[in-house]
């Protein structure tokens, strides 16, 4: 079952939640997560750190997020006029794990993304 947010989220998260679960094959290289990203994303995150200027390093990231993932369920979801909170519940091989994103927008880019989970569960749980 994908991953379903509220009726009041932005179309760009929406886009974004189903790449996420589309699966590796689907992915290409981050082509089509790409358009939905600022070409200066400001990232935070557990393993990566702060990281201006993020873009394709978070699509690398996605990658191996998008190889670990089976399933996502959406736990709950805010949304302001420049920005979304969403706390999901994530199907990871070693079971499952709760993840946190905080969004900022800027029209239909996102420009800031601030995710919490615990870094070494993750590893733990087989996340790469």
């Amino acid at each position: 079952m994908p991953a379903t947010l509220s009726s009041a989220a932005p179309q760009v998260l929406k886009d974004y939640y189903r790449i996420l679960e589309s699966g590796s094959d689907h992915y290409e290289d981050g082509a089509t997560l790409r358009p939905l990203l600022s070409d200066h994303l400001d990232f935070t995150g557990p393993l990566a750190g702060h990281r201006p200027d993020a873009t394709e390093g978070f699509l690398r990231g996605v990658s191996g997020f998008i190889a670990t993932v089976g399933q996502i369920e959406i736990i709950h979801d805010v949304h302001g006029p420049t920005g979304s909170a969403v706390l999901y519940t994530a199907t990871m091989p070693g079971g499952p794990m709760t993840f946190a994103e905080f969004f900022t927008f800027d029209g239909d880019l996102i420009t800031s993304l601030n995710l919490h989970y615990n870094g070494p569960e993750y590893i733990e749980k087989g996340g790469r």
